[in-house]
């Protein structure tokens, strides 16, 4: 049996735990409400959102480069120097002659006229060079088509043409102001004489060889079906001028098919 001192203790600690039970019970609500806290959550607390996880603003980023434009294409630069020779000058293998344009003197003969040894209706004469080129040319329409070219007309002096022109400014050029009389310019057929000197030419197979190939030899065809109103000349497909290697390949390259056009001439559709 204890003893009374003992019965006092045990009294002593039981009255304790009375009051440290509902102590103990009030820390463990307060902890919990406390860890409930810390990590989001708690009584009456709103599920956590995509906002309440999102990382805090940031500088804002820079906008994406626009794409780089496509570079244009560079532009073409004319090298063909279109001031190697005269336009005006009547020994010049580029003088334009038409209605605005006589040549100067009127009467003017080139120096350096020679035979030119083709087929012919009359005895042809040209200046040296295009002599040369026009013996080249018709070689080659026989060597690589089989085709037979004569000349119908070549060189004709102010006085010839007196009385070759005709007073029809369409057709025949008046003295003084004829490409014929630059010793340069050869009226072409066929040695057949079909089609000679009639628009018909420029369909036979002669016509459209010399159409595509003269400028391979200096020529160029200068009074086209479709520029009468720049020439001042109805289509005349066996009409040659000489002009040179240079100036007939630019021609044919660029497409410009008169000199008027490609020197930035007037237009020469009537006499003034």
């Amino acid at each position: 049996m204890s003893t009374e001192p003992e019965q006092r203790a045990i009294e002593l600690s039981r009255r304790r735990m009375r009051v440290a039970i509902p102590a103990i019970v009030a820390l463990l609500g307060v902890a919990a409400i406390v860890v409930g806290a810390v990590s989001g959550g708690g009584a009456g607390a709103e599920p956590a959102g995509p906002e309440a996880s999102a990382p805090p603003p940031g500088p804002e980023a820079p906008a994406p480069r626009p794409a780089p434009a496509e570079a244009p294409a560079p532009a073409s630069v004319d090298t063909f120097d279109r001031a190697a020779h005269s336009l005006d000058d009547p020994a010049s293998i580029w003088v334009v002659v038409n209605k605005l344009r006589p040549l100067n003197p009127m009467d003017y003969v080139p120096d350096d006229l020679v035979d030119v040894p083709v087929p012919h209706t009359w005895d042809p004469l040209l200046r040296q060079a295009a002599s040369d080129a026009i013996v080249a040319m018709f070689d080659a329409a026989a060597n690589e088509a089989g085709l037979s070219l004569a000349s119908n007309s070549a060189y004709r002096s102010y006085s010839a043409q007196e009385s070759v022109y005709s007073g029809d400014d369409l057709s025949t050029a008046r003295p003084g102001f004829s490409e014929h009389q630059t010793g340069l310019t050869m009226d072409i057929g066929p040695e057949s004489g079909e089609c000679s000197l009639n628009a018909c030419f420029g369909e036979t197979a002669e016509g459209i060889w010399l159409r595509d190939n003269a400028y391979r030899f200096g020529f160029i065809l200068r009074y086209p079906a479709d520029k009468t109103p720049v020439t001042g000349y109805e289509y005349e497909p066996w009409h040659f001028r000489f002009v040179g290697g240079d100036l007939a390949g630019e021609m044919h390259r660029t497409g410009v098919t008169t000199l008027e056009e490609f020197f930035g001439l007037p237009a020469a559709p009537e006499y003034e």
